[in-house]
């Protein structure tokens, strides 16, 4: 055995210059164009032989899996995956684990139990909480509340429902719920029932929270559109279009998530795993309802104040769980 910078390495154990970083979501959507940069970044920072994003051309399982198959067959051990099923991953995970090459689940959760190392994502209850938190602040503590959110079936969004329904209600008799409009994640549907309900019951709401990518961006626009800014909005991720209209002063701020430091942070754990590090037994996780090795990645509120660093404040967030990460998770040795 050697060991080297505190690491035993032997058999079985690789170094960091031959580890193979593959990052791959289930498809294209704008929510995972970080990771690219990620990976270049932990490539550099970490020593890995090479770091790849890859993505499937559809969000199809099947064709995830075969990119990932691929992937594994060009030499790449390290993978972080955005599960493309929260049960059906579960399998290529561990398929990949019998080979060798360790996975995480990253910017969603697999079914536990899970062959996935951890699962690392945001906490959307808390993502939400806050968010509608803000949202009623911004609206001087009254008024009624539209909620834009992704597939019902999702067991993401009723989690979300739930932080926002008990935000207001902690809010008191002046903030209302006026509708969970669900079902808005492809750009048509979306577009359809969030402006269908504006224009229709405008007058009626005076504050919108979105917590998907694309339901943010369309009630950005659709404000915009009014033009009146009585209605305030939290919205969700960094799109270009959600970040102009904070900078108009049409919607007040959106939640950030941090789909880079969630590829940063897997990279690094996936590296000292292949040093030979494993997950503690007693390790202590954050709390998630879904998932029993779930670690927060972090969120925090994009508004005019921050808009210009919350960048440099979301890689600080990667940077502070990097640095306590083997004393919580790993025992290395």
């Amino acid at each position: 055995m050697q060991v080297i910078a505190g690491v035993v390495y032997g058999a079985g154990m690789s170094f960091a210059a031959d580890v193979k970083l593959a990052l791959v979501p289930r498809g294209p959507h704008p929510f995972f164009a970080p990771w690219e940069q990620a990976a270049a970044d932990a490539k550099e920072a970490f020593g890995l032989a090479a770091a790849q994003y890859a993505v499937p051309q559809e969000w199809q399982l099947d064709l995830q899996n075969k990119l990932i198959e691929s992937l594994a067959a060009q030499g790449y051990n390290a993978f972080g995956i955005f599960p493309g099923d929260a049960s059906g991953t579960n399998e290529t995970m561990a398929e990949l684990d019998a080979f060798g090459a360790p996975s995480v689940a990253i910017g969603g959760c697999t079914q536990s139990p899970s062959p996935a190392k951890f699962c690392l994502a945001t906490d959307v209850y808390r993502s939400a909480y806050l968010g509608t938190k803000a949202l009623i602040e911004a609206m001087g503590g009254k008024g009624a509340i539209m909620h834009a959110g992704s597939r019902l079936v999702d067991p993401n969004t009723q989690l979300r429902i739930a932080a926002i329904d008990k935000a207001i209600e902690e809010a008191g008799p002046d903030v209302t719920l006026y509708q969970h409009v669900t079902d808005t994640d492809s750009q048509e549907t979306g577009d359809a029932k969030i402006n269908g309900v504006l224009a229709a019951n405008a007058a009626n709401i005076d504050g919108i929270i979105a917590t998907g990518y694309v339901s943010s961006v369309i009630a950005a626009r659709a404000l915009e559109n009014l033009g009146d800014g009585r209605i305030k909005m939290i919205g969700i991720d960094d799109d270009p279009i959600v970040l102009e209209a904070i900078e108009k002063g049409v919607i007040q701020g959106t939640m950030a998530q941090n789909p880079y430091g969630q590829a940063y942070i897997a990279g690094y754990a996936l590296k000292r795993m292949l040093e030979g590090c494993t997950m503690k037994a007693d390790a202590q996780f954050d709390e998630n309802p879904q998932n029993s090795t779930f670690i927060d990645s972090g969120t925090l509120l994009i508004s005019k104040d921050n808009i210009g660093s919350y960048r440099d404040e979301l890689k600080a967030i990667a940077d502070d769980i990097i640095e306590s990460f083997d004393n919580k998770y790993l025992t290395c040795g």
